[in-house]
């Protein structure tokens, strides 16, 4: 017997009142157990299946809208608190804990294009059709008290899409410009431009927070500097971008949702060329939001369903939908990395898991055990033939499904056609 491979394993045995400390013995050497890998492969198998038949992601289906949820917002320092603007002008504040709204207010006319909270969490600033920007008191007004604004500015065009200082009393909005607001004027700080078109969104960086990035409808995404006044940097992609995001952990990384289809995760110092692009949707990505960590992010699409990607994976590892579910138009991931919201076009707000197959509650010491034991056995053999098919197997909707074969053929298509004109040019 090889001494090496002799451990002394500690257990606890209470007897008469008292506890008292055993050494059990164990060999760990391999010539003693040669079907260890067979029995943990199994196990493996036997984890991944039951992964897939525990994957039931959706939780609950916010509804009171009247229209179409159009944005969202979440609460800096209330997890349970999200706001959602719809395409009639209403805002709702909503509490996830018990499920339901426990505030409404009628914020504009026409469209809330745009809405965000102050980094505090007193108020909460909203931009609509109306060329009006407002802010809100996060809290219900007193008994007897009307539903008012604190303050709002009557700006000469129409606002897409407005974003919050993460640390001072300042905040962008974007239209035809993107134009930096102080909370106590009434007229813009300085006004930054780089082309003509108007531009869709605006977001400022959560690290660098003087950085921001702009969206425009002429296929640019232009990055700022809030020191300087100027513009710093611009990329022309193929199609036009709808919305970016930051990475919440890497100052220089950010997403791009384009109408291509793709998202597109770009270096700010090298945006000759995106760092990854991420493809499995089959309409133009809408919204994109990441999660606390940075290591994945989640997107939504015209093609009624949403996708959640790794940051370094060019392929999602998860799609969620529902036969209701139509156009999705926003999404968000919640601060404490366990749950996606997503605002559709048929007036409601889903919630989600973002880990599909995770138990919800207070888990026992033994499951927590285990869960993390087989967590271990799938990393382990997640390159097998069989357990890599069972994890990545999604049932997708027949539309989706049509579609996406559909796209194979054009893809390959053209690459026969590029491949054709290469050899008849030799």
């Amino acid at each position: 017997m090889n001494a090496a491979y002799l451990q002394l394993q500690y257990i606890y045995q209470i007897c008469n009142d008292c506890v008292i400390l055993i050494a059990v013995p164990r060999n760990y050497d391999p010539v003693l157990h040669p079907f260890e890998v067979p029995r943990e492969y199994t196990r493996a198998l036997n984890a991944t299946k039951l992964e897939r038949v525990f994957a039931k992601p959706f939780l609950s289906s916010l509804d009171g809208h009247r229209d179409g949820v159009n944005c969202m917002a979440k609460h800096p320092k209330s997890l349970s608190t999200v706001l959602s603007g719809a395409c009639d002008g209403e805002v709702k504040i909503w509490n996830l804990t018990k499920r339901q709204c426990i505030r409404t207010l009628q914020a504009h006319e026409g469209f809330v294009r745009g809405m965000c909270a102050r980094f505090c969490g007193t108020s909460f600033f909203t931009v609509g059709d109306d060329k009006t920007v407002k802010q809100w008191k996060m809290e219900s007004p007193e008994y007897g008290e009307e539903e008012e604004p604190i303050h709002t500015i009557l700006g000469k065009t129409v606002y897409t899409g407005i974003d919050h200082h993460w640390k001072e009393a300042v905040f962008a909005t974007c239209g035809h410009q993107v134009d930096i607001w102080d909370e106590q004027r009434t007229s813009p700080m300085c006004s930054l431009t780089w082309g003509f078109d108007s531009i869709s969104s605006v977001k400022f960086n959560p690290i660098e927070t003087y950085l921001l990035g702009s969206c425009a409808s002429d296929r640019n995404i232009v990055l700022y500097d809030m020191r300087q006044s100027t513009p710093l940097k611009k990329v022309i992609l193929k199609m036009r971008t709808n919305t970016l995001c930051w990475n919440p952990m890497e100052a220089f990384i950010f997403t791009a949702a384009n109408e291509d289809y793709n998202l597109y995760t770009f270096d700010m110092r090298f945006l000759a060329s995106p760092v990854m692009v991420h493809m499995d949707h089959v309409s133009a990505v809408l919204d994109v939001d990441y999660s606390p960590t940075g290591k994945e992010f989640v997107s939504a699409s015209f093609d009624k369903s949403i996708r959640i990607f790794p940051v370094d994976k060019g392929h999602s590892r998860e799609i969620y939908y529902t036969k209701r579910m139509q156009h999705v138009i926003t999404v968000k991931w919640t601060s404490d990395n366990k749950y996606v919201l997503c605002g559709s076009d048929e007036m409601n707000i889903r919630l989600w898991k973002a880990n599909a197959s995770e138990k919800l509650g207070v888990l026992a010491p033994r499951e927590k055990a285990a869960m993390n034991y087989n967590q271990k056995l799938k990393e382990k053999f997640q390159y097998h033939p069989q357990i890599k098919r069972i994890a990545r197997h999604r049932h997708l909707p027949k539309s989706i499904f049509c579609q996406v074969k559909e796209q194979r053929i054009m893809k390959e298509a053209r690459r026969r056609k590029l491949q054709n004109q290469h050899e008849n040019l030799q």
